[in-house]
């Protein structure tokens, strides 16, 4: 079975679930690192996350992984999220918010009740895709691999970042500042534009960043569409709510030069045979880490632009859905800037789809099964050019 999950759950509901199938049995799972990513992702909700199934005494079974993440709120919510009929008028939304699933969702499903679509459309659902790739990231570690995420720009302060900064380096000084931004100065920029925004009742958005390093050569393919893994990569992070832009390596830049400009020239190092890249290195990694659809060895560099987010303090010009006359829209729980909990969501489903890859090239039924094909690949890659490989 491939790699895949299903998430189930609205924001004020009783909770967020997340259902992971395909793993293999016997990998060890990290209940606190999962917790620390929810943690990252939304401090105010205090996330963690209980596995409902699929796990004995801290190893996966190889059947389904059910995770739980609470919404501690609930009790506030229960007459208006009930799950069956409650005694009594329920205070219904009928003010759509520009830039959110109200209006299209109301239209598409019919209701009459904006909440029956923000409920789900929220990104509150993001807590449980952060679940399931935080049990993934665990995975990768087993076979060298690893997810980084951070943020690269909030409104018009744009960070300085290294393409080679240490991994360990730009995770400390990530988790240093609240706009998550491995570059400090930056940093503090970004927080005062937030303030600003803030203090005017409006809001900003940003881009955020992943890294993955580690990557044999090969996950994904060139020979079918569905299997290329840049275009899974960005249907997963396009996927992020409020997410309006994604790219690889150079992306869009790459459009205004030329190819002698673009692409990764191509060098053979025997020093480097027992790195990711198995001895094939680059001058440059515009390509990401991704060419034809495959990993080519390189560091995977995935940026996401995020829009400002829909809900404003301030409101904005709407229409009664009950009256059809123009009014200012609702104010629903939100924040002012989620760009950083975004760089948390887009580094776990940018994890989910690596390990995704990484079973579909490995697969087994067992980790010792995965840890065989993975290691027999590279034994027989690391080969080429000797004369005993011909």
């Amino acid at each position: 079975m491939k790699l895949r999950f299903t998430t189930a759950g609205e924001s004020h509901g009783p909770g967020l679930v997340a259902i992971v199938e395909g793993l293999p049995a016997g990998l060890e799972v990290d209940r606190e690192a999962i917790d620390r990513d929810l943690a990252r992702r939304m401090k105010i909700e205090s996330d963690s996350a209980e596995v409902r199934a699929g796990v004995r005494h801290g190893r996966t079974l190889g059947s389904p992984v059910a995770l739980l993440v609470a919404n501690r709120d609930y009790a506030n919510w229960e007459e208006r999220m009930n799950p069956w009929p409650v005694e009594g008028e329920v205070e219904q939304v009928h003010l759509p918010r520009p830039g959110h699933a109200d209006l299209a969702g109301l239209l598409k499903f019919g209701h009459d009740d904006v909440r029956n679509v923000l409920e789900r459309a929220s990104a509150r659902e993001t807590a449980a895709r952060v679940a399931a790739g935080a049990l993934t990231k665990k995975l990768l570690a087993e076979f060298g691999i690893e997810v980084v995420g951070y943020v690269v720009q909030i409104y018009d302060v744009r960070a300085a970042i290294r393409a080679d900064a240490d991994l360990n380096e730009l995770r400390w000084q990530r988790d240093d500042n609240e706009a998550y931004c491995p570059d400090p100065a930056a940093a503090a920029r970004m927080i005062e534009a937030i303030h600003r925004a803030m203090t005017d009742k409006d809001t900003v958005g940003g881009v955020v960043e992943c890294q993955v390093r580690g990557t044999p050569p090969g996950l994904g393919s060139c020979m079918n569409w569905q299997d290329k893994l840049d275009g899974r990569l960005l249907r997963a992070v396009g996927s992020v709510q409020a997410i309006k832009g994604v790219e690889i390596g150079m992306g869009f830049h790459a459009a205004a030069l030329r190819g002698s400009e673009v692409h990764d020239a191509i060098e053979f190092d025997p020093a480097a045979r027992n790195t990711a890249s198995l001895g094939f290195v680059r001058r440059s990694n515009n390509a990401g880490g991704l060419e034809g659809g495959m990993t080519n060895g390189q560091p995977i560099v995935v940026r996401a632009a995020m829009k400002p987010i829909s809900t404003l303090l301030q409101g904005m010009d709407s229409v009664n859905l009950q009256t059809l006359q123009p009014e200012r829209s609702d104010y629903e729980r939100s924040d002012v800037c989620s760009v950083p909990a975004a760089s948390v969501v887009v580094e776990n489903v940018v994890a989910f789809e690596i390990a995704r890859a990484l079973l579909e090239k490995f697969s087994g039924d067992t980790m010792g099964e995965v840890r065989a094909a993975f290691e027999h690949f590279l034994a027989a890659a690391r080969r080429l050019g000797r004369p005993e490989s011909i």
